[in-house]
């Protein structure tokens, strides 16, 4: 119903699953980071963390994943002075809420079709012929 796909990757394995592996090693700099500045524990500064991450601009999706997500920008203290952020109501929210949809759908459009030109660049149809002998590894 939402255009969405379910890929399996392998259990263990997330090299696998290229987007999944992306985000672990930007998470993994980001602690890594936060222990080197603020010191201590890593899982001390996980909300820290969780909200630059959510909160960070994604080119796949052209605005951070909060925004996403509810469709507007998240108030923190740090920007609660800033001009632009108001009070939606009602049909407005609605109509905000339609174009960010759109917008995310459009910027992820653009992603798909810039990685699967990269892939296309890289990718050699394999031709055989009968009688050919091939490798075939076979799972146990």
């Amino acid at each position: 119903a939402l255009g969405t796909k379910l890929h399996f990757s392998t259990a263990f394995h997330p090299q696998t699953d290229g987007q999944s592996e992306r985000t672990i090693q930007t998470l993994e700099d980001m602690m890594r980071a936060c222990v080197i500045e603020f010191k201590g524990n890593w899982d001390d500064h996980l909300p820290l963390m969780e909200f630059a991450y959510n909160n960070s601009f994604h080119s796949n999706i052209g605005m951070a994943p909060y925004e996403a997500l509810y469709g507007r920008k998240c108030r923190s203290p740090i920007c609660w002075d800033i001009e632009g952020f108001r009070q939606l109501e009602g049909l407005e929210l609605v109509q905000e809420t339609v174009d960010k949809i759109q917008t995310v759908k459009k910027y992820l459009k653009a992603a798909r079709d810039r990685q699967k030109s990269y892939v296309d660049k890289h990718r050699r149809e394999m031709e055989y012929e009968v009688g050919e002998k091939v490798f075939l590894k076979v799972s146990p």
